[in-house]
Order: C-alpha cells, then sequence, then structure tokens
C-alpha cells in the first residue's frame, strides 16, 4: 500500500519550493515559479526514472507487471507529490486546459494504482520518463517567449528538438511499451486499461503538435519567401541608382 505520509511529505515540498521560488523572484507573476518548479520536477524525475529503467532495472519491456522496488516507490512518490501540487495549482488559476487536466488526473490514477497493487511501477516510471523527457523543452520554450527570445534561433531548436523526442520517445517508443503491457500475462487489467488510455491521450497532444509545426513551417517559409523578394527589389534599386 502506498505511505501517504511520504506523498504528504513530498507534496510539501513542492508546495514549499514553490513558495520558495516566489520569495526569490517576487517580481515575477505565479506562472513563472510554477514552471520553475515544474522544470524542476521535470529534470528530477526524467534522470530518476532514466537510471531506473536504463541501469538498475528491470527492463520494463519485458518485465511489466513485476513488483515493485524501493527506488521504483520512491519516484513514484516524488512525482505523485508534483502531480497533486500541479493539479491544485491549475484548478485555483486555471491556467490549462481539460486535456492538461485530463493527463494530470490519469498520472495521478496510474501511480496511485501501482503504488495500491504493489507491483508495475516499472512500466509506470517508463511512462513517466517517456512524458516527462519533453518537459524541459516545453518550459524553455515559454521561458523564452516571456523574456522575448523566442523568435530566434534558440526558440526553433526547442522548438524542433521538441517535436522530434515528442514523436521519437511519447509515440513510437511509447507504442512499443503499450504493446508489451497490453501482450503481457502479469499486469492487471486496470493497468492494461489506464496505459492505453495514456498513449491515446498522447496521441491528442501530438495531433497538436502536428498542427503548430505545420502552421510554424508555413509561416518561416512566407516570410522567407517576403525576405527573398525585399532583396531583390533592394538588389534591382541598387542597380538602377
Amino acid at each position: 500500500m502506498p505511505r501517504y505520509d511520504i506523498v504528504c511529505c513530498c507534496l510539501i515540498g513542492w508546495i514549499s519550493l514553490y513558495f520558495a521560488f516566489c520569495y526569490l523572484n517576487g517580481q515575477r507573476g505565479k506562472e513563472w515559479n510554477c514552471r520553475l518548479v515544474t522544470l524542476t520536477h521535470g529534470i528530477l524525475i526524467v534522470c530518476l526514472t532514466a537510471y531506473i529503467s536504463f541501469i538498475d532495472g528491470p527492463w520494463p519491456l519485458t518485465h511489466a507487471g513485476t513488483e515493485n522496488t524501493p527506488l521504483q516507490i520512491l519516484a513514484l512518490v516524488v512525482s505523485l507529490g508534483y502531480f497533486l501540487f500541479d493539479f491544485g495549482w491549475c484548478i485555483c488559476v486555471r491556467t490549462e486546459g481539460p486535456v492538461m487536466l485530463a493527463h494530470h488526473t490519469m498520472s495521478i490514477a496510474g501511480i496511485l494504482l501501482a503504488l495500491g497493487l504493489g507491483k508495475s511501477a516499472v512500466e509506470t516510471c517508463a511512462v513517466i520518463f517517456g512524458s516527462e523527457i519533453t518537459n524541459p523543452l516545453l518550459q524553455a520554450r515559454w521561458f523564452l517567449r516571456q523574456v522575448g527570445r523566442y523568435d530566434s534561433l534558440w526558440g526553433d531548436a526547442v522548438d524542433l528538438l521538441f517535436i522530434l523526442l515528442f514523436a521519437l520517445v511519447r509515440v513510437g517508443v511509447g507504442g512499443m511499451m503499450l504493446y508489451c503491457e497490453l501482450t503481457s500475462p502479469r499486469p492487471s487489467l486496470i493497468m492494461k486499461g489506464g496505459g492505453l488510455a495514456m498513449y491515446t491521450l498522447a496521441w491528442v497532444f501530438m495531433v497538436d503538435i502536428a498542427k503548430f509545426a505545420c502552421k510554424k513551417s508555413r509561416t518561416k517559409y512566407k516570410r522567407w519567401h517576403e525576405m527573398c523578394k525585399l532583396g531583390e527589389v533592394n538588389g534591382h534599386t541598387g542597380k538602377t541608382e
């Protein structure tokens, strides 16, 4: 069973970090400081779940539904505390839409199930790794917008890397993970259903990202085309003079 006292400690820890950022960055808004917490969680949990999945083991593609290890439980509890904090913050401030709230709800439910069942933490950690690996890039994109540096090479690089990582990891590797989850006899039916729901949500995000990528590509091409025409006009004017 999950240790609710430890979960509460993690929740208090994330809330305390948020208020610490608010104190240190008093000139910034609430969302700036909340996103700093999100960035901190993203980096921390990606490193921790990467170590669990690739070094500590077992391998999530072959051991789905196995008993939870202490390190896996630690990662889930840390992440659960964060998702509870961020879900509450989103509800209070109303900055996110229904899709992101659904993502947080499913994440919380999935972690609670893995902790309550005492198994399937290995694939849950893998799902968290895949879900959070693009998160630092998402936050970097927002921060670049806030400081007026998004319309630069940095903004283009962040967007390109975000799209590639999302498609490769969350959709590509995520599809392999879902197949292994559904075909393995060990995971419970409810965990399989949760995995299917998370993967479906990943495709909802992927469609939105594809639309954004097409729109940005068209805008970039139009801007480049206009600059070329302007260059030709300037060149023609210079020759005439």
